[in-house]
């Protein structure tokens, strides 16, 4: 069975940083992607960012230059940086994690991340 433990989401101004962290354990066989998407209220889920075990990365183009992921591959864990904040980043955001022969894909329980103006 496969756990994904988010954390360090929270209330900041706009302007500010947080890190979300996803730490993946369980029975988790070639990890092949790891990755943040959000959903606003009213809103469809949306990518973030991803990153592949060997370290592409890719972003949504509204937060590029903001964002950072990065993994750490002895860890089974991803992080998120969010530099540069704004109101329109409020949202839950997931964690993903896709593994195994046939890429599967598990979600994460979501954090919340709320940006005041």
């Amino acid at each position: 069975q496969v756990q994904l433990v988010e954390s360090g989401g929270g209330l900041v101004q706009a302007g500010g940083s947080l890190r979300l962290s996803c730490a993946a354990s369980g029975r988790i066989i070639s990890i092949k992607v790891m990755g943040w998407y959000r959903q606003a209220p009213g809103k469809q889920r949306e990518l973030v960012a991803h990153i592949t075990r060997g370290g592409s990365t890719n972003y949504a183009d509204s937060v590029k230059g903001r964002f950072t992921i990065s993994r750490d591959n002895a860890k089974n864990t991803v992080y998120l940086q969010m530099n540069s904040l704004k109101p329109e980043d409020t949202a839950v955001y997931y964690c993903l994690l896709t593994y195994g022969s046939t890429w599967s894909d598990y979600w994460g329980q979501g954090t919340q991340v709320t940006v005041s103006s």
